[in-house]
């Protein structure tokens, strides 16, 4: 029960210092609309696209390849550290997911979904 007291302690804490960074921005924060500051800023540089307009599906697609790439190295990490416990079962197991990965970014590779036109 005094763990379950903790995590709702540490909810409520996160929800009330979300809270009150959200009242002291909308209070402290800039009340006056100008149509200069409300345009979309790249760089200095007049928008390509205006945020709402469609995108191309390459961008998503190579977004989504990236996020499952991304994550999927992240279970590198703790192998890494336990790799001498482990022994050849680990590691064959490991070098199975690392080939399934390869394999992935092969056929990724070849169906062109890493190529930008």
């Amino acid at each position: 029960m005094e763990s379950l007291i903790a995590v709702l302690v540490t909810f409520a804490l996160i929800g009330g210092t979300v809270l009150l960074i959200l009242g002291l921005s909308s209070w402290l924060g800039p009340k006056r609309k100008n149509p200069v500051k409300d345009t979309p800023f790249e760089c200095g540089w007049t928008p390509i696209a205006f945020p709402g307009e469609r995108l191309n599906i390459k961008f998503y697609l190579i977004a989504i390849l990236f996020v499952l790439f991304d994550i999927e190295t992240v279970f590198l990490f703790p192998w890494a550290a336990v790799f001498r416990e482990l022994g050849p079962a680990g590691f064959f197991s490991m070098l199975t997911f690392i080939g399934v990965l390869v394999l992935g970014l092969i056929y990724a590779w070849k169906r062109g979904a890493l190529e930008w036109e």
